[in-house]
């Protein structure tokens, strides 16, 4: 059973607070029961989709894994992030994830795009969450739990594939 993971959601607050994913604009506010604009829908589901994911930092990697109980590989993680965050069902695979949504190019990552990796001698075969500030989340290898990296390390610089954009803006 999932349990209560007090610094995921410290860092979810700080990583609100500090990547500009915060509240809406006064004039958002004001506008009631006025269906929300697309920008705002975005940011709400980028928001869901970045809260779902650190609910899930610590989970153990498991290879096939697509349930938190019993570990999550990375298409895994991915899948349960979107489909319990905004409903979205994806493929299974990172590489089947990876022909799915809007190519974008590194300089246009916004949070919840997805990330690709060749970690395997093959492209796409690994997968992870932009979360902004050239940060990622994902369920790294066996042995590992799901975590937050940073894309500037030269293992990923090197092993970038590209990255998809499910969201609309």
């Amino acid at each position: 059973m999932l349990r209560t993971r007090p610094l995921a959601s410290l860092l979810c607050a700080a990583l609100i607070a500090f990547s500009g994913l915060g509240l809406a604009h006064a004039d958002e506010l004001q506008a009631g029961l006025e269906e929300p604009s697309l920008f705002a829908r975005y940011t709400n589901n980028a928001q869901d989709l970045i809260l779902k994911g650190l609910e899930l930092i610590g989970i153990k990697y498991r290879r096939g894994g697509t349930d938190p109980d019993n570990g999550l590989d990375c298409s895994g993680f991915v899948q349960v992030v979107f489909k319990d965050a905004i409903g979205m069902l994806l493929p299974r695979t990172a590489r089947e994830q990876s022909e799915v949504g809007a190519v974008i190019d590194v300089q246009e990552l916004k949070a919840g795009d997805l990330v690709f990796f060749n970690t395997m001698r093959r492209a796409f075969s690994h997968v992870g969450i932009y979360l902004g500030d050239n940060r990622f989340m994902h369920a790294p290898r066996a042995g590992a739990e799901i975590r937050i990296e940073d894309m500037r390390q030269s293992y990923w610089v090197n092993r970038y594939n590209g990255a998809r954009r499910l969201l609309a803006r």
